[in-house]
């Protein structure tokens, strides 16, 4: 490595955190209505999702809310759709039609014009104030005229009262009450209601406000029973109703973008095409920099969407399903989906976002310990199966003891990101020693003195090959890498607090005695104990290289040779693959510093895995895919996941691939509290920032240039252009 001596001080630019605005097409357009579910575009709070069509004649908004399941604390159940908005138009016929999604603001727009007159649609789903909005507009007084009907998707009583529509019912399976309200504003005309609905005659603008909940209540302690949902969505109803559409408006797009602006990401200029064109064109060869970008802050935007303070995580759909059966439950899968969603939230500045999955997780952990399940039954700590609902409920499929462990690894992002020490203190370092001492119970001595796990499983499958094989592996892989990557966070959490210094130091014994990586017969790292590993095993999981990405064990630096085999075992793999785990080798080559294998695989998803609406499918539909693409392409461009001599190293462009040769981003985060900008050309970082968030000590590395960096909190600091000598 060589090592780039910088005889000047890096310039102290400003005193105030940096806020970029700047966004590079960030819209995806249709030129025609969408005539199925994969083809209509999401809106999202965190709690309340819709689907919106953009048909002409009639539009059709599905919604669903988060808590809408059919399960219970003791069995998975499924997630549901809530119900569906129609509006009926009369005398349309459409000539200039477009629909768009805007990700700069999180709205969606239909706009046509008809015998004359301009329509204009707006929709979103606001976080302030809990409503979905839609707005019609025409550009000629009195031209609006149609029907507004609300529908239940498990037959709720529907009633209409004055200009409102209430759907209340009972969702059979576990009793959980459902609630959905809709009040039309009008300006001008008149409305008319009936048995079927809302009728709207002659009206110049028309504003629909839409709430639902259940009584679902999110704490374990309250066996997750709320009460009846009337009174809050009535209040929710109310409450926007006294508010106009622009303050409405407003509201969304300011809340919204103080999220969304903090990152962007320009890789060249989109061509003048729809969104659905330029797809094709992608999956043909074409080449579009820009649709890459604009994928990326759509995996941004469906997390804003579908994980907000407050809510629940978003689940294996996020917040959108139409399906009663949806695949595998739309639930929370923890051998890796769940897990999956999350790995942009830090690393793309929405740390926000995050918190959901800890209150998910916190609730689930008392669920597995109370449970009555002899399966789940431990001494300390507690395990999980390997999907499980809401409410902690468990589909059998599977018990999966290192999820706990995985899903303990956020909690330590999420201080490393952020450096919250209270967080760390009260909420991370209980429960990663919580975990831990699982482990350290359950951990056993092989024949040659390692510490080992008795009765391991490599998702999803077993050393025959076999599909879904649970049978139980001592010394497994994907067990042995994840609880090195919990001892060693337990390990570092202490350290940072500065106390328990006695159970740290036991337990780096004991992390130290876990049998580690090993390296087969063929130059593989062994999925099993046993050098027994298929060359021509093409497996959707690669979870013996949990210790690439988004473990830390091995990495090119530190342990070259381990870097190797784990390259020998991704290219074995093959690179076709599902969705999701298409996006999970983006991430793992990205972490060996390989940025043209990252884009083979970024060029194999989108031609095999990215739907017209730019969903992500297994198949089916499962969005995971798309938070994994997103993290895989902040991996690509900026890496911070190990220290030396306690300087937190970032890698700049750490695999920047060759048809990325110029471009800009602006506002990634790095671990040790840092935000970067960088524009590099020709392959180069050719200038850029660092804003240090918690006045952390850091060195800059460049394609083996480095630079050492003392930062103080609120500072930012101006890179050098590390493409002119020294």
């Amino acid at each position: 490595m060589r090592i780039f001596l910088v005889m000047f001080i890096l310039v102290v630019v400003g005193s105030c955190i940096s806020n970029p605005t700047k966004n590079n097409d960030l819209t995806l357009w249709y030129s025609q209505p969408a005539s199925k579910w994969l083809e209509a575009l999401p809106i999202g709070n965190g709690s309340l999702g819709g689907m919106i069509y953009g048909g002409v004649e009639q539009e059709h908004i599905q919604f669903n809310h988060e808590s809408m399941i059919t399960g219970t604390p003791q069995t998975v159940g499924s997630y549901q759709p809530f119900g569906d908005i129609y509006i009926d138009f009369t005398n349309l016929n459409a000539e200039h039609y477009s629909r768009e999604l805007d990700l700069n603001t999180a709205i969606h727009t239909v706009r046509f014009s008809s015998n004359g007159v301009k329509y204009h649609r707006e929709s979103f789903a606001s976080y302030p104030d809990q409503v979905m909005v839609i707005h019609l507009n025409a550009s000629k007084k009195s031209m609006i005229r149609g029907k507004i009907r609300l529908t239940d998707a498990h037959n709720a009583n529907i009633s209409v009262q004055g200009n409102k529509l209430i759907a209340t019912g009972v969702l059979p399976e576990n009793q959980m009450i459902k609630e959905s309200q809709l009040l039309v504003l009008h300006k001008d005309g008149n409305l008319i209601s009936d048995i079927d609905g809302i009728n709207i005659d002659g009206a110049s603008e028309v504003t629909i406000l839409l709430a639902a909940g259940t009584s679902f209540f999110k704490d374990h302690r309250k066996d997750f029973q709320g009460e009846h949902p009337h009174a809050s969505v009535t209040k929710r109803i109310e409450d926007a109703s006294a508010k106009s559409y622009e303050h409405l408006r407003k509201n969304h797009v300011t809340d919204y973008q103080e999220l969304f602006g903090r990152v962007s990401l320009n890789l060249g200029q989109a061509p003048d095409q729809t969104t659905i064109d330029r797809l094709n064109a992608h999956k043909d060869g074409a080449e579009d920099p820009a649709l890459e970008a604009l994928l990326f802050q759509y995996g941004r935007y469906l997390l804003i969407s579908s994980s907000r303070p407050g809510s629940l995580p978003a689940n294996l759909q996020g917040i959108w399903n139409h399906e009663y059966k949806p695949a595998w439950y739309s639930q929370y899968t923890t051998n890796i989906n769940i897990q999956m969603n999350y790995w942009p939230a830090e690393i793309t500045a929405l740390p926000e976002c995050h918190l959901p999955l800890f209150d998910w997780i916190e609730n689930l952990a008392a669920v597995q310990k109370k449970s009555e399940d002899p399966i789940l039954k431990t001494n300390r700590g507690w395990i999980c199966y390997n999907t499980n609902n809401a409410m902690g409920g468990p589909s059998t499929w599977g018990v999966h003891r290192p999820g706990s462990a995985w899903l303990s690894q956020h909690f330590w992002e999420h201080y490393a990101f952020t450096g919250d020490m209270d967080f760390l203190k009260s909420r991370a370092y209980p429960l990663l020693k919580d975990v831990a001492g699982y482990w350290e119970d359950h951990l056993v001595v092989s024949a040659d003195g390692k510490l080992i796990t008795p009765d391991g499983w490599s998702p999803e499958h077993g050393p025959d090959g076999k599909e879904g094989n649970r049978t139980p592996y001592p010394g497994v892989s994907y067990d042995q890498q994840i609880v090195y990557d919990l001892f060693t966070n337990c390990i570092e959490a202490a350290d940072a607090l500065g106390e328990d210094m006695s159970y740290r130091n036991y337990l780096q014994a004991k992390r130290d005695s876990l049998l580690g990586p090993q390296i087969g017969r063929w130059g593989q790292i062994q999925e099993w104990m046993e050098d027994v590993d298929d060359p021509d095993n093409k497996h959707r999981h690669t979870s013996h290289l949990f210790a690439v990405h988004p473990g830390r064990q091995i990495t090119s630096g530190s342990t070259p040779e381990w870097a190797q085999a784990a390259m020998v075992s991704l290219n074995a793999r093959g690179d076709v693959s599902t969705g999701w785990s298409t996006a999970w080798k983006i991430n793992l080559w990205a972490r060996l510093g390989q940025g043209n294998r990252s884009y083979d695989l970024i060029r194999q998803l989108f031609r095999q895995c990215i739907l017209e609406n730019l969903f992500d499918t297994h198949p089916p539909f499962q969005i995971d895919g798309n938070f994994g693409y997103t993290a895989g392409v902040a991996e690509m461009l900026l890496q911070s996941h190990y220290k030396e001599d306690n300087n937190y190293i970032l890698l700049l462009l750490p695999a920047l691939p060759d048809a990325w040769q110029s471009g800009e981003v602006e506002g990634l985060r790095a671990r040790g509290g840092f935000s970067i900008d960088m524009q590099w050309k020709d392959g180069s970082l050719h200038s850029g920032a660092v804003t240090s968030l918690e006045g952390n000590d850091l060195v800059l590395d460049h394609q083996g240039q480095r630079i050492h960096l003392k930062t103080q909190k609120g500072r930012v600091y101006k890179m050098p252009d590390f493409g002119a000598q020294p």
